[in-house]
């Protein structure tokens, strides 16, 4: 738990805080009977330096584990290998005292590096997918999918002092990852998820849809969805947005089903980076593209980034104000999510920002979601539709979703002043972050308001 359990000390168990393999039995039946499925976070890239592995492969150079992991000698003037930086700061590597080498760490010393070259590696990663399949889990969300297959960086050796090479901040600057075996590993990966009925791969990749799209695998033998999280990294305006939207339908292979993510555990939160407006906005576009739609817990509240205390701090990399837990009911101690005290101090607003609070509001951001939702299950367009942009003008995006005869236009003003548009044909306002909005009809000119957005269907 150095890294919020991101350092793993046993695959196949669960951790003590969180209760016992039968309380996660217990937990995929019941939620199996409502129709929910339970996919796994799977930490394949590094487990922690408590990992029984780990700790026979530092007893000695000769340890049966000490090739699952990356380890070099010192520099030739002594000190690490090469300039590496970790992603949380500081040197990758880490002297072991007791061997005379370093081993290598892309996020904190605790996290050591496993190394998927290794065959071993592979079988007992793999042989922890099948085991959670076994047990009933849906799926996995692949962490740090892109740096199991490592290129050539973290081998090299540092520079001789005389020879023309890279300084430090551009070693830091390297990829920990993305290398040429990725391709060969993903078809291992779903491999095994196809040895099991209706199971969903999900890799985290943080790369522009031209890198992104490899993971699919050739012919569609890779992870179902690779994370796309475009939307999380662009500037916030109708023709860049327009223009990603455009260039990731573009990149994607014969086949693929497209992804969209707005928010996760590891950025600001949308309200945060977009203003509580925009992020309404947000929320139509995310629940109209083509694709499968990720939202991150408490996005559908809009909640924004809480204030940490200092003395209350948990994460090493600052990302505490988006992991608060989730409000549930407007009063208690701990706003319907808990007992006793969570890991993060709820906000004073928790309450008034809760589920309980927002479910009888339909003007709320939680009953916008509600209201998108049941329009996307209604509408064959919205589940498996055509995405087709339509040019309005400056400062709004617009798109078609067409499904055979099934026909939707999206209109997002993208913009913090009133816009018109024109709307040809006659149609209805199905679903907009204006609840007055809903059920008008349209036709002509429409004047959208500031940070409005409408999903209409034909009259």
């Amino acid at each position: 738990m150095r890294d919020y359990g991101y350092d793993v000390s046993d695959y196949k168990d669960i951790d003590p805080l969180f209760g016992t393999l039968g309380d996660a039995d217990r937990l995929i039946a019941e939620a199996h009977g409502r129709g929910i499925r339970i996919l796994l976070d799977f930490v394949p890239n590094h487990t922690s330096s408590d990992h029984p592995w780990f700790v026979d492969a530092r007893s000695s150079r000769t340890a049966r584990h000490r090739d699952w992991y990356v380890w070099r000698d010192p520099a030739p003037g002594g000190g690490p290998p090469n300039p590496m930086q970790s992603q949380f700061g500081g040197p990758a590597w880490t002297l072991d005292e007791t061997t005379g080498q370093y081993w290598y760490h892309s996020f904190l010393p605790q996290q050591p590096e496993l190394d998927w070259r290794n065959p071993d590696v592979r079988a007992a990663m793999l042989d922890v997918l099948r085991f959670w399949f076994a047990r009933g889990i849906d799926g996995c969300r692949i962490d740090v999918l892109w740096m199991i297959a490592k290129d050539d960086w973290p081998w090299r050796d540092a520079p001789a002092a005389d020879a023309a090479a890279p300084d430090v901040a551009a070693w830091g600057a390297l990829r920990h990852g993305d290398g040429p075996t990725i391709e060969a590993l993903l078809h291992e990966l779903r491999a095994v998820s196809d040895q099991f009925p209706a199971r969903v791969l999900v890799g985290e990749v943080y790369m522009e849809p031209p890198g992104l799209v490899r993971y699919y695998g050739k012919d569609g033998h890779g992870v179902h969805l690779p994370f796309n999280f475009t939307l999380m990294g662009v500037p916030w305006d109708a023709s860049t947005i327009g223009g990603a939207i455009a260039a990731y339908e573009a990149a994607l292979p014969l086949g693929a089903w497209p992804n969209w993510v707005l928010g996760n555990h590891d950025q600001a939160r949308v309200a945060t980076r977009l203003g509580a407006a925009q992020a309404r906005v947000a929320a139509v576009l995310l629940l109209t593209l083509r694709g499968t739609p990720t939202i991150y817990n408490g996005d559908e509240l809009g909640l924004p980034d809480a204030l940490i205390p200092p003395d209350r701090i948990v994460d090493v990399a600052g990302r505490d104000p988006v992991r608060i837990p989730m409000p549930w009911t407007t009063d208690g101690p701990f706003a319907g999510f808990s007992t006793v005290e969570p890991w993060l101090p709820m906000p004073p607003d928790a309450g008034a920002r809760s589920v309980e609070a927002q479910r009888d509001d339909e003007a709320s951001m939680l009953m916008l979601h509600h209201r998108l939702l049941a329009l996307r299950r209604a509408r064959p367009a919205l589940q498996a539709g055509a995405w087709e942009p339509v040019d309005v003008g400056p400062g709004v995006l617009a798109y078609n979703r067409v499904q055979d005869a099934d026909r939707i236009r999206v209109l997002l003003n993208m913009t913090h002043v009133p816009v018109v548009v024109r709307v040809e044909g006659r149609w209805r306002a199905a679903v907009g972050t204006t609840p007055a909005r809903e059920g008008t009809f349209v036709e002509g000119d429409l004047t959208l308001g500031p940070d409005e957005a409408v999903v209409l269907i034909p009259a």
